[in-house]
């Protein structure tokens, strides 16, 4: 019976060690987390140009009511802007676009259409007889521009793939935000970016976020002795403040 009950006892002597030692692994409650990785010099300059782009559609609402960008997507542009035209509105629409342009709409709809049933119905194929049909090497130019258009593709898509609108502000948001996406990745390929990326001008969002950082990066201790601190920078104000010499009409110090 001895060495069994050496044993408990020895037992629940390491138990209470154990509860007695501070536990290293849980962290200290409210402690401020780990800082970010720094961004790279890419991913700055990409941002700042982001930024910029987004900043200039807020000055410039009106790059929205552009008839150009019905082209981006047409089949969007039917569903969003179009369906919700009145007869009225689709008239005038035309005659400021003219019968060339809406001829190329409408011949671009329907290509647009065609397109996609033949995705859909590839989508239903072998796969191994897909891939069996020979295709020709994308162009340098072409292939270059691939992962923008099919982003912007996916951009469209996910779009469209939403609930369909319950009337036109709310269709006219979503155009609006389908556009704001393409835009600020580069993708208006009739737009002058150029005039927008290296304009400093449209730092306003660059020069917000680096506020907001600072702000993040303070510590926040400061707050429990700001008066402690405001009461020693006054007294040290005073103390090496220079005294104002008075001068009289002769010009000697008066006393």
């Amino acid at each position: 019976m001895a060495p069994r009950l050496e044993s408990a006892q020895h037992q629940e002597d390491h138990n209470m060690q154990s509860s007695s030692e501070p536990q290293q692994d849980a962290p200290l409650q409210g402690s401020r987390p780990d800082p970010r990785p720094p961004r790279s010099q890419a991913e700055i300059a990409m941002i700042r140009v982001k930024n910029r782009r987004r900043e200039y559609l807020e000055r410039n609402p009106a790059y929205f009511q552009s008839a150009e960008h019905e082209f981006a997507d047409p089949l969007l542009y039917d569903e969003l802007v179009r369906q919700f035209q009145t007869p009225a509105e689709r008239e005038a629409d035309g005659k400021a676009k003219g019968y060339g342009r809406v001829l190329e709409g409408s011949l671009l709809r329907g290509e647009a259409r065609l397109a996609k049933l033949a995705g859909s119905s590839a989508d239903g194929e072998d796969t191994s007889n897909a891939n069996a049909i020979p295709q020709e090497p994308p162009s340098t130019s072409s292939a270059a521009g691939a992962p923008l258009r099919e982003a912007i593709a996916l951009e469209a898509d996910i779009v469209a793939l939403s609930t369909p609108p319950t009337n036109k502000a709310e269709a006219t948001d979503r155009w609006q935000e389908f556009l704001r996406a393409r835009f600020v990745r580069g993708g208006d390929e009739d737009f002058e970016y150029a005039k927008v990326d290296e304009n400093e001008d449209y730092d306003t969002l660059a020069r917000k976020d680096e506020e907001e950082a600072w702000f993040e990066e303070e510590d926040p201790d400061w707050a429990s002795t700001g008066d402690e601190e405001d009461g020693q920078e006054r007294d040290h104000r005073r103390r090496t403040k220079p005294e104002r010499v008075l001068q009289g009409q002769t010009g000697v110090q008066d006393y």
